[in-house]
């Protein structure tokens, strides 16, 4: 969230955000939010019996916000599918491996079992199927032998953070967009993956 948020006030994105919503309100990124001036709130599931409460809450509360997109970013709950089909296209999440592969929890860990030489992060059109949306973006990383799951993750985190904010700039010029068939459509745009270890020699692209 932070570096979303960083994105567009350092690069003057053509971005307004209208709230940082969090389930939990001990969530550290809201006095961060609150710090930076920027509208918050809290909608804890916690105070709804049954699931399909909290997700009516939470689909009448994004209406009444009428954002042009949500992007997710550590928000641990599956969303419903009403609300995700309500808001077709314009719900963004990013998941901590390279889809299809991983989907679910644990991701570095279940890299490091399968033994694959590649891990990353994708960035996706949300859809009802949990981890199986439209992917936007990827970034890559190596594996190496001396990863454990937490050093493979914050190796990983710096890749998520540029690639999302990537995300951030099509969508705040419109150059990406889920078409009517489900598939992606990136204007201008050939290159859609990130190689971690050239990214920290600041190249740009793989």
């Amino acid at each position: 969230m932070q570096s979303l948020v960083q994105a567009v006030t350092d690069e003057h994105l053509p971005v307004r955000i209208c709230s940082v919503l969090a389930n939990k309100p001990e969530a550290a990124g809201l006095s961060w939010a609150r710090d930076q001036g920027l509208p918050v709130a809290v909608l804890s599931h916690r105070d709804f019996a049954h699931r399909a409460e909290f997700d009516a809450a939470l689909q009448s509360h994004l209406e009444q916000l009428e954002p042009d997109y949500i992007l997710l970013a550590g928000f641990m709950r599956v969303l419903g599918a009403d609300l995700v089909r309500r808001f077709r296209g314009r719900i963004i999440n990013i998941h901590p491996s390279l889809l299809p592969a991983f989907p679910g929890l644990h991701t570095h860990a279940q890299a490091l079992i399968q033994g694959v030489q590649w891990h990353g992060c994708t960035v996706h059109f949300v859809t009802p199927e949990l981890d199986h949306g439209p992917i936007i973006a990827q970034g890559i990383i190596p594996v190496l032998a001396s990863d454990t799951p937490d050093v493979l993750a914050q190796r990983l985190l710096p890749v998520e953070h540029y690639v999302y904010a990537q995300v951030l700039r099509w969508l705040a010029k419109r150059q990406v967009h889920l078409g009517q068939d489900g598939q992606v459509v990136v204007d201008g745009e050939t290159h859609r993956a990130w190689l971690g270890e050239a990214l920290f020699e600041g190249q740009d692209k793989s």
